[in-house]
């Protein structure tokens, strides 16, 4: 038993240090969309060009505990998490364009025989805006941003739904696009940015191909022992990208959801010699919600369609801060919070209802901050 600990423990480590360097590669020339332009941009601050600024942190965090004859109980388990949060900006004149990536993915390793390699976290977060600088701090602004996650989620809380699968690539998706004012100022060290538009879109997805969808629905009969089960109802449902049509019945030929609304955005950066914070909170609510249910009398959707609506806002408040010590250690605490009406959460019990989000990672580990 400690041999195949500490063969799993080994490889595991392993394998995310090439990982990590592999996010260490892939930060010298910027995200995935925008690779070629970020090199350049790098040429660029390497020369001297004060218009560029290029900062972040890339690190590997991991953890090992092994037991033996150990009377309180517990399991041996090997846990990482390889995360990265790059900030690039150009500001000339009266321009400014501002661009982050904040990615991370942790799996963890339980000495069991089902479900041995569980994922503990997947992220994947694209914002980019551009902004006219027409008075003084004040921007007129165009800002996009894109969030979703790599792998499949599934759901390990022992209760009826357990191992289902409950998210994926693209399931849940969400997409902005908006256009408004924003206020930025630098003030002793800390970077404060206020961005509001009245004229923002968002589009919500939960996107599932039909070989996808028949090979996983297959995979939770044979688990469950039941028949006909739909995931792609499921997820469709979980994330609220369904309507009802003129006769009141719910329809599911749709993959995305498209919402007019109003949105805010407030961002606080700040670095004192080795520690760094940085804090963001999004707010986004829809002007108008369709695909109410028209009858009144489906409890399961009584959350999806008719918290859709102006005054119930999406919420999403993310806090990281990192401190270096003796150059590549790093401590790190990152936190997101979020809140979606219309997206359905399982208790222990099974019981669907929109719930707050939240997740919390404390580490200690090999990490870079530039």
């Amino acid at each position: 038993m400690q041999k195949k600990f500490l063969s799993v423990a080994l490889a595991l480590v392993a394998a995310l240090t090439m990982t990590a360097q592999t996010v260490d590669k892939a930060t010298v020339t910027g995200n995935a969309d925008a690779a070629a332009k970020a090199g350049a941009d790098l040429k660029k601050l390497e020369a001297g060009d004060k218009n560029w600024k290029f900062d972040g942190t890339i690190g590997l965090n991991a953890a090992a505990t092994g037991l033996v004859n150990w009377a309180a109980g517990g399991k041996n388990n090997v846990n990482g998490i390889v995360y990265a949060k790059l900030h690039l900006l150009y500001h000339k004149d009266n321009i400014a364009w501002e661009t982050n990536f904040d990615t991370d993915f942790g799996v963890t390793w339980i000495d069991q025989k089902d479900d041995a390699f569980q994922k503990s976290s997947d992220n994947i977060k694209l914002a980019t805006k551009f902004g006219w600088e027409f008075q003084p701090t004040w921007y007129l602004t165009v800002l996009g941003s894109f969030q979703s996650q790599y792998a499949l989620g599934r759901n390990y809380d022992g209760g009826p739904l357990y191992d289902q699968i409950v998210s994926k690539w693209l399931a849940p998706s969400y997409t902005d696009i908006s256009v408004g004012i924003d206020w930025k100022k630098s003030v002793n060290g800390a970077d404060f940015s206020i961005y509001l538009s009245p004229v923002a879109g968002r589009v919500t997805t939960a996107y599932t191909g039909d070989a996808w969808n028949a090979k996983y629905s297959a995979e939770y009969d044979a688990a469950h022992g039941t028949t006909g089960y739909d995931l792609r109802k499921d997820l469709k449902d979980r994330y609220g990208v369904v309507y009802f049509d003129a006769n009141g019945d719910k329809q599911y030929d749709r993959s995305a959801r498209a919402e007019f609304g109003l949105s805010f955005k407030g961002a606080i950066a700040y670095t004192y010699k080795d520690f760094k914070l940085g804090t963001t909170l999004a707010l986004f609510t829809p002007y108008a919600g369709k695909g109410y249910d028209l009858n009144g009398t489906d409890p399961y959707f009584k959350y999806s369609n008719m918290n859709r609506h102006f005054g119930m806002f999406d919420v999403d408040w993310n806090v990281a801060l990192s401190y270096q010590f003796l150059k590549c250690l790093q401590v790190t605490l990152q936190t997101d919070l979020k809140y979606y009406p219309g997206t359905l959460i399982a208790n222990e019990a099974g019981e669907l209802a929109e719930r707050v989000q939240f997740k919390g990672i404390l580490g200690l580990g090999v990490g870079y901050s530039f």
